[in-house]
């Protein structure tokens, strides 16, 4: 059906349509064309879920362009039900019309949306989608990331991304539908929660039926009657109360143990819908200065990724490339990633969810502050939380990065109340997972204090941290980017304290060394590996860390400061990598191999 497998791995139906493939495309600078498109004006055919800037797309063009427009044709039947459209992601504005009918309008580049377009089909069988996208490459107060409003990549920013960039589909589904499905573990207690709501004609005498495994073993088989079109349960698992035992269901980055789960829509005993997810058993959580995973203190060793790809940008050029990442980051001695600024593709999460990694979501930056800007950040930062909430790899959610879009934190009250109101509304939609309300420096609300500081001289960095009272040698001085670390009147309360940006160690042995970039420079592989057994000795014996992300997983357009090229290939032995991340002495092999190795 699709090389990217079925896009929302939480909520599965067996019978879906992938829509991904060729497209009519023309872009629109001028705004020449009537709603909804020019019958005859396509310049271009375009490989969606690839941007048009992508190589993979087929039109490759990096230029400046506000609009342009999308359409294909489709086969489905009308009669069998409802027929739900789906996008995964448009960047920035998008209106979606079915057969010349206006079915959606969608603001945010970086979150799904659908449409119910049964009443707008033919019953001839033959459909037309067409997609109009604004996406203003200059607009500063639009949540971008780290797209760049320059013409070329400059500094820290990379090419634009515009229009469709995940997958496109569409399923049909009975009149009444579960439309949203939700989990939340419950690790005191030993139970899962389980919230679902359906949607459609019947309001009446609606059931649910909730199946939990592991493995083959069925753990729960619950019936609920909804009330309305809802139903909030919480499912108790048997809690056989010895550790070795219990530690066999609970989820970690060393054993990612998934509770296979299945859900069941009746009425008056009829089969409505049925659709096939999972959850897991975890908990993380802060206990003083350290953060704990199941209960138990536990070191983050994260890795920053971009989630960039030369030919593809933002889009994986497939569900193989998703999954072959996180197997690298794991192969690397991390157990975890903090993907920055960037809402990543949901099968992305399903492969660390199942494959045992940890995840960092941040949200993309704005970079002009302004209520327009904040209220769109808002609204998107608020569906990036409802789509991924169920995700056991997401351990902690980040709102703002560096006080990007909120630069004037220390004498503007608005930029501050931004970032507190974030912290405060994060935690009020999920109140499960660690917050850290602006992650680098400046901090006020916050759960974790995350540092960024890229001095890459280990006899600087160790003694810097390795003091016995921070507040007056470290939190009352200025920092990394001349940055204060925390705002006045947000002391350091105790939070965990995590150097979340360090390193940057730019060496790529396929370029000279004019063309790379990075915080510091190595010229061999000898000298690259060396810096980072350094860097990695001092992070990983720091008392005051309760973890460390280095920057960063690969390569990415102008920067060379990754561990693995931008084609993914290691910069140096995998087992070399995963031993200094790990602060362990490497031992070399008798034949010693640069590739995945055991991982």
């Amino acid at each position: 059906m699709s090389q990217f497998g079925y896009p929302r791995p939480q909520l599965v139906r067996q019978h879906w349509t992938s829509l991904n493939g060729a497209w009519r495309f023309m872009y629109d600078d001028e705004r020449r064309c009537e709603l909804p498109g020019c019958a005859d004006g396509w310049t271009h055919e375009i490989n969606v879920p690839f941007a048009p800037e992508t190589k993979n797309s087929g039109v490759g063009d990096t230029g400046f362009h506000t609009f342009c427009w999308y359409q294909r044709d489709f086969t489905v039947l009308s009669g069998a039900g409802r027929t739900i459209l789906h996008f995964g992601a448009v960047d920035y504005r998008a209106r979606v019309w079915v057969n010349a009918h206006l079915v959606a309008e969608h603001e945010g580049g970086h979150t799904p949306f659908s449409a119910d377009i049964t009443d707008v089909l033919r019953d001839d069988g033959a459909q037309v989608v067409t997609l109009f996208v604004e996406d203003d490459p200059h607009d500063l107060a639009k949540p971008r990331g780290k797209q760049d409003w320059l013409l070329e990549p400059h500094s820290l920013w990379y090419p634009r991304t515009t229009g469709i960039w995940q997958p496109v589909w569409f399923e049909q589904v009975a009149s009444t539908y579960i439309h949203t499905l939700r989990w939340t573990p419950v690790f005191e207690t030993y139970e899962i929660g389980c919230e679902i709501l359906a949607t459609g004609e019947i309001h009446e005498n609606l059931f649910v039926e909730v199946k939990i495994w592991h493995g083959k073993e069925l753990l729960a088989d619950d019936h609920y009657k909804l009330l309305g079109h809802e139903a909030t349960r919480k499912i108790a698992l048997s809690d056989p109360g010895i550790d070795d035992s219990r530690n066999e269901l609970l989820w970690s980055p060393e054993r990612p143990t998934l509770l296979e789960a299945e859900v069941t829509l009746y009425h008056n005993g009829e089969v409505l819908d049925r659709v096939t997810s999972y959850t897991a058993m975890r908990s993380v959580s802060i206990n003083r200065d350290r953060f704990m995973l199941n209960g138990r203190a536990y070191p983050l060793r994260l890795v920053l990724d971009q989630g960039y790809w030369p030919d593809t940008l933002l889009t994986a050029p497939s569900d193989v490339a998703l999954k072959r990442d996180v197997e690298l980051a794991k192969a690397m001695g991390f157990n975890g990633v903090r993907k920055h600024q960037k809402i990543e593709n949901p099968r992305y999460l399903y492969w660390a969810d199942k494959l045992g990694l940890l995840v960092w979501e941040e949200m993309p930056s704005a970079y002009r502050f302004s209520p327009k800007a904040i209220t769109r950040m808002v609204r998107e930062w608020t569906e990036a939380i409802e789509r991924d909430y169920s995700h056991p790899c997401i351990i902690v959610w980040v709102p703002f990065n560096e006080s990007w879009g909120v630069p004037n934190l220390t004498l503007t009250q608005a930029h501050r109340s931004a970032v507190e109101a974030l912290y405060h509304l994060t935690r009020t939609l999920d109140a499960t997972r660690p917050v850290i309300g602006n992650d680098g420096w400046e901090a006020s609300a916050t759960d974790i204090l995350g540092i960024h500081d890229y001095d890459c001289d280990p006899e600087r960095l160790g003694p810097r941290y390795a003091v016995t009272d921070p507040v007056r040698t470290l939190f009352d001085q200025r920092r990394p980017g001349g940055r204060i670390l925390t705002l006045d009147g947000f002391p350091h309360r105790g939070q965990p304290i995590v150097l979340t940006e360090f390193g940057g160690i730019a060496y790529d042995p396929k370029a000279s060394a004019m063309r790379t970039w990075g915080y510091a420079r190595a010229h061999t592989a000898d000298s690259f590996i060396g810096l980072y057994r350094s860097l990695m000795a001092v992070v990983n014996n720091t008392l005051m860390f309760s973890g460390f992300c280095y920057t960063q997983f690969a390569d990415t357009f102008q920067e060379s400061n990754g561990l693995l090229c931008a084609d993914r290939t290691p910069k140096v032995p995998l087992e070399q990598i995963s031993a200094a991340t790990r602060g362990i002495l490497y031992e070399p092999k008798e034949e010693e191999q640069a590739g995945l190795g055991s991982g």
